[in-house]
């Protein structure tokens, strides 16, 4: 099984978030941040990016709200830690063409590892980086996975909401 979800994407989104990898429970389920302790789903609809919680299942109803789901490596592991310096060479190209053919305007990147491995930079700070990433204005936010226990619900919510107010300055939000 090689665990590859399928991308919710679209050309010009305004918001691409864009998982480390998928999870066996999310590759098993067949959608997205489907774990049950993932907190993707609250954290966007409490961030400003739903008008409604989402269920995974749901994850195409992203599209309408200006948003879309891809991961940079397309292998599902147990955690994240397990991907390899060679997986994420390998995704890279990939990637990189996936963001440049679609252009969305922000790059949301959960959790350092996988910006990390793409800039090759070693210290990342949390939230907007700079310069950009096949056009796109880069965020790094933290995992919502319910293993990064270094980061509670609300303090997911303040990070991701400041990303809503620069991806949708101009008001045109849900």
């Amino acid at each position: 099984m090689s665990g590859a979800l399928a991308d919710v994407i679209a050309p010009n989104l305004k918001v691409l978030f864009c998982g480390i990898n998928p999870g066996l429970t999310a590759a098993t389920a067949g959608h997205n941040f489907a774990g049950r302790s993932n907190r993707f789903w609250r954290a966007i609809h409490l961030a400003g990016f739903t008008p409604q919680q989402l269920a995974p299942e749901d994850e195409r109803m992203l599209l309408q709200f200006g948003c879309g789901v891809t991961a940079v490596v397309e292998r599902a592991t147990a955690g994240a830690g397990d991907l390899t310096r060679q997986d994420y060479a390998a995704a890279a190209a990939a990637f990189g063409r996936k963001i440049a053919r679609n252009a969305p305007g922000h790059v949301a990147f959960l959790g350092k590892p996988a910006w990390s491995a793409l800039s090759g930079q070693r210290r990342i700070a949390w939230g907007p980086q700079p310069g950009a990433f096949e056009g796109s204005r880069v965020w790094v936010l933290p995992n919502p996975s319910g293993r990064n226990l270094a980061f509670t619900l609300d303090q997911l919510v303040a990070a991701y909401r400041d990303l809503y107010a620069a991806a949708f300055a101009d008001g045109e939000g849900p």
